[in-house]
């Protein structure tokens, strides 16, 4: 079976290989997607980002949170680097928990269209109470196994 390559006009869009500035928001930042060299089979991939960062709204200080984010591959992969400077350009972004889970797990669905796709942003407290934030799009294949995403619950001390 012959494997999907990268073209070259493709392979110079992508950030991987090359130095790249780190962006500055998320609407700056540029997620990469590269061909799916088994599109015959259905399998799941999972991107994980355990120091996630943005800014409260309101009160300009940092939150942060346990991302997990699950997806069956269509024609297209979610290429790594690209998600690192994605995630990472949330630093600076003022938005609140649920606003900037469902923006994640909606942009990547936008740019690489799987099958489907799940993220769970597990938010540590601010103000005593966490907040875990769940959205997803398309229909699981029957043929795939899912894992739990196995992040504890947020029990303080007890």
């Amino acid at each position: 079976m012959a494997k999907k390559s990268l073209n070259k006009s493709s392979q110079k869009s992508l950030q991987l290989g090359r130095a790249v500035e780190w962006p500055d928001s998320p609407e700056k930042a540029q997620l990469d997607r590269v061909p799916n060299p088994q599109t015959g089979a259905n399998y799941l991939v999972r991107f994980t980002a355990p120091e996630f960062t943005s800014i409260c709204p309101v009160t300009g200080q940092p939150d942060f949170a346990h991302l997990v984010i699950d997806y069956v591959p269509g024609q297209w992969l979610l290429e790594s680097k690209s998600l690192k400077l994605y995630v990472a350009s949330f630093r600076n972004h003022g938005a609140f928990h649920e606003d900037c889970t469902v923006m994640i797990g909606k942009r990547i669905a936008a740019e690489i269209k799987p099958k489907w796709l799940r993220i769970g942003g597990y938010w540590y407290p601010r103000g005593g109470i966490p907040i875990d934030v769940f959205w997803q799009t398309g229909k699981l294949p029957k043929d795939v196994w899912v894992p739990d995403q196995d992040v504890a619950p947020y029990r303080g001390r007890g």
